[in-house]
């Protein structure tokens, strides 16, 4: 199977302690790309969750979002800090002295100040935290490669109809190139005819001259190499996998071969053809960068 780069999946798991939501997006990247926003509690996992990413993914940007609903009661609790509360009321005190200001400190004040009163989390049983998170990654996972896999083989089926068109294009030129030189002979010896009017012509001088011209727009090569590109295209896409990288290195191929053959063509049909071909290959080679 053919997998497109880009996807997106979601699980959510509810239990009695909390609720675990995992969303999975990505685009198009070189290389396999993981950025992972964790709530903090669930930052000792990251490790995990990229090793379980990777068993899934092999190219993309993909960002990957976690987040935690605690239902326990005793989730957060509040800690007062007397130290930190003493310092400031020992420098306001000492501020009122200084500056003869009256000492109006309360303890709404205090409790204002910053570290005075903080939240702290409640430590999370891990293992119970990693079950439940591992298995909600694990379902939007599977969510994210279905959902890869169905843009994948429309691409996959959309390239195959582009290379079929372009083989057409290839087989058009292949029948076309010996009749292109027949009419180069042809013209040449009507203007030989011209120009000698009675007098004898030589045939070999013409034969000569339609040789130097064959070797200059002969196509047989390219149009081997080009059907054999195709033909390796579609076989590469058939087999499926992780094949992004090697299609984009034969479209490269393909695109050579193609701007060999307008180079030489010295025919306005088959100039317009290869032109055609030309386009196909840049649709084809812009398509095949979303594939993983």
């Amino acid at each position: 199977m053919v997998k497109s780069m880009t996807g997106y999946g979601r699980s959510e798991k509810i239990t009695t302690t909390g609720k675990c939501t995992v969303e999975i997006k990505s685009v198009n990247h070189r290389y396999l790309d993981l950025s992972i926003k964790l709530p903090r509690k669930f930052n000792c996992f990251e490790s995990e969750i990229r090793e379980i990413l990777k068993d899934y993914i092999q190219r993309g940007k993909v960002d990957v979002y976690v987040s935690y609903e605690d239902y326990s009661k005793d989730s957060v609790n509040i800690k007062y800090n007397s130290q930190i509360a003493a310092e400031y009321m020992k420098y306001l005190r000492e501020m009122a002295d200084e500056f003869d200001l009256d000492d109006d400190i309360r303890v709404s004040t205090i409790s204002r100040m910053p570290d005075v009163l903080v939240l702290e989390d409640e430590n999370i049983n891990e293992d119970e935290a990693w079950k439940l998170l591992k298995e909600c990654l694990h379902e939007a996972c599977d969510v994210f490669v279905v959902s890869r896999i169905k843009e994948g083989e429309n691409l996959k089926k959309d390239l195959i109809e582009k290379l079929e068109v372009i083989r057409s294009n290839v087989e058009f030129i292949e029948e076309k190139s010996p009749q292109v030189i027949e009419d180069y002979k042809n013209r040449l010896t009507n203007k030989i005819k011209e120009v000698l009017e009675d007098r004898q012509i030589d045939e070999a001088r013409i034969l000569t001259e339609v040789c130097i011209y064959s070797d200059k727009v002969c196509v047989d090569e390219e149009i081997v190499r080009l059907k054999s590109h195709i033909d390796t295209t579609i076989e590469t896409l058939n087999n499926g996998g992780a094949v992004g990288k090697r299609l984009d290195f034969v479209a490269q191929e393909l695109n050579r071969e193609a701007n060999t053959t307008l180079s030489k063509s010295n025919n306005i049909e088959i100039s317009n053809v290869a032109i055609s071909i030309k386009t196909d290959i840049e649709k084809i080679r812009e398509q095949i960068q979303n594939i993983e």
